[in-house]
C-alpha cells in the first residue's frame, strides 16, 4: 500500500471516530464532556446543559419524555447554535429529543389538540428544520397536526388567541411567543404567506389591551370578560408588569419578522411596536445591565433582578439591532445586559460547567392555588437555579452578541 493511500485511510478512520465519539458524547454522562473556558458563552452554556441532561428530555429534572414548551425553547437555542456553528452534537442532541417524543407514524407524546394549549405551539418551531434536514414525513406530520390546533383555537371576540381552553377569553403575553413565530413560518413556507394578517392581528390585540401609556410597558395579560378577580373592571388588564413576559412578547416581535415580507403593509407596524416596547424596557434597565423580576418595581423589598426577562430582552435588542428593526444604539445597551448577567448571575464551576442563577421558576395567573399578578404574588414564586427559562435565552442572547 502506497503512502498517500494509507494516509487517506488513516484519515478517514480519524474523522470516523471524530464525528463517533461526538454522538456518544453528546449521549453520555457528565464525565466525558470538557467545557473550555476559551469556548464562546453561547457553547460553554450548551455543553453545561447536556453534561448535566445527557438526554434534553432531562432539563428540569424530568423523569420522562415529554412535548413541553420549555424544552422547545431550549431546542430552538439548540438549533440556532448548531446552524451557526455545523457542529453535529448540537444537532443531534435536537433531533435526539424530538424523536423521544414523536412517534414513527408522527404523534406527538402527551399533545392533546382539544386542550387548546398556546403553549404546545412552541415546541414545534424547530420541526421545520429537522423535516428540511432529514425528509422524515413524521416532522411534517407533527407540524401538520400543530397547525391543524391553531385553525379551530378558541379566540376573543376581536379574534386573539385565548391562552388556553381552561383561561376563556384570556390573552397573555407569553402566548404571543407560543404561537405566533410556529404560525409565521408555516404560513410562509407552506401557505404562501395568507395568513399573515392574522398573525399581526394578535400583535394589535396584544398592543390595544395591556398597553400602560405611562410607563409604555405592557401588562402581563388581558381578560376579555373583564370577570377574572385579577382583571381590572374597566380594561380587563392584570395589574402588573412581569418582565419575562414583556421579554416573550418581544422575542416573538423580532422572530416573526424574521417570516414576514419586506413588502407586507404589516410589517412596519410590528417593527412601530418593537420599537416602542424597547424604548419604555430600555427606561428600566438597572445600572447592572439587568432588570427586574416586577419591571418597574427597581429595589422595591423583595423585587430582584430577575436573569430570564433580562436575557430575553437583551435577546431582542441585539437582534432587532442586527436587523435593522431598532437603533444601533440598542446592542450597547444588550452588551451592557449580557456583561452584567455573566458578572451577577453566572457561576462557574471549577471543571468549567456554567450555571445561570436567580430565574422565577414559573408565573402566571388564575388557576389553583389563585395567583392574583400582584406584586407580591409575583416576587414570591420560586427562584431557582438552571431552570429552563433562564438557559434557552442565555444561549439564544449569546448568539446574537457573538462575532
Amino acid at each position: 500500500m502506497n503512502k498517500k493511500k494509507k494516509y487517506f485511510i488513516s484519515a478517514i478512520f480519524i474523522g470516523c471516530m471524530f464525528f463517533s465519539c461526538l454522538k456518544i458524547t453528546a449521549q453520555e454522562t457528565s464525565k466525558n464532556l470538557i467545557i473550555s473556558k476559551d469556548l464562546k458563552w453561547s457553547e460553554r452554556m450548551a455543553l453545561s446543559i447536556m453534561k448535566r441532561a445527557p438526554k434534553a428530555w432531562q432539563i428540569d429534572h424530568n423523569d420522562k419524555p415529554k412535548w413541553d414548551y420549555k424544552l422547545g425553547l431550549i431546542m430552538t437555542a439548540f438549533e440556532n447554535l448548531y446552524q451557526k456553528t455545523n457542529n453535529p452534537i448540537y444537532g443531534s442532541y435536537v433531533k435526539d429529543y424530538y424523536d423521544s417524543v414523536i412517534s414513527s407514524s408522527g404523534v406527538i407524546t402527551n399533545y392533546k389538540l382539544e386542550d387548546y394549549n398556546i403553549d404546545y405551539i412552541n415546541a414545534g418551531k424547530t420541526l421545520f428544520d429537522l423535516y428540511k434536514q432529514t425528509k422524515d414525513e413524521r416532522y411534517l406530520n407533527a407540524i401538520q397536526q400543530l397547525r391543524k390546533q391553531l385553525e379551530t383555537h378558541p379566540r376573543t371576540n376581536s379574534g386573539g388567541f385565548w391562552h388556553k381552553k381552561i383561561y376563556p377569553n384570556q390573552m397573555w403575553l407569553d402566548g404571543l411567543y407560543m404561537g405566533t413565530p410556529f404560525y409565521a413560518r408555516y404560513t410562509a413556507e407552506f401557505d404562501g404567506g395568507k395568513d399573515f394578517d392574522d398573525i399581526a392581528k394578535q400583535f394589535e390585540q396584544i398592543h390595544l389591551h395591556t398597553l400602560d401609556k405611562k410607563t409604555g410597558l405592557l401588562f402581563h395579560a388581558w381578560d376579555e370578560s373583564k370577570k377574572m378577580d385579577w382583571a381590572d373592571k374597566k380594561t380587563g388588564t392584570s395589574p402588573n408588569f412581569w418582565s419575562r413576559s414583556i421579554g416573550w412578547y418581544m422575542m416573538a416581535l423580532v422572530d416573526v419578522l424574521d417570516y414576514m415580507p419586506k413588502e407586507h403593509p404589516k410589517r412596519k407596524e410590528l417593527i412601530g411596536y418593537l420599537n416602542d416596547i424597547s424604548k419604555a424596557v430600555a427606561k428600566y434597565q438597572d445600572q447592572s445591565g439587568l432588570w427586574y423580576q416586577v419591571t418597574d418595581a427597581g429595589k422595591k423589598q423583595g423585587n430582584y433582578l430577575e436573569a430570564s426577562g433580562s436575557e430575553m430582552f437583551i435577546y431582542a435588542f441585539a437582534k432587532g439591532a442586527k436587523n435593522g428593526y431598532l437603533p444601533a444604539s440598542y446592542k450597547k445597551l444588550a452588551i451592557k445586559g449580557f456583561e452584567g448577567v455573566i458578572k451577577d448571575l453566572v457561576t462557574v464551576d471549577d471543571d468549567g460547567e456554567i450555571h445561570i442563577t436567580q430565574v422565577c421558576a414559573s408565573a402566571g395567573l388564575g388557576g389553583n392555588p389563585y395567583r392574583d399578578g400582584s406584586f407580591e404574588y409575583y416576587i414570591s414564586e420560586k427562584i431557582k437555579v438552571d431552570n429552563s427559562h433562564g438557559l434557552g435565552p442565555f444561549i439564544l442572547a449569546a448568539i446574537e452578541l457573538e462575532k
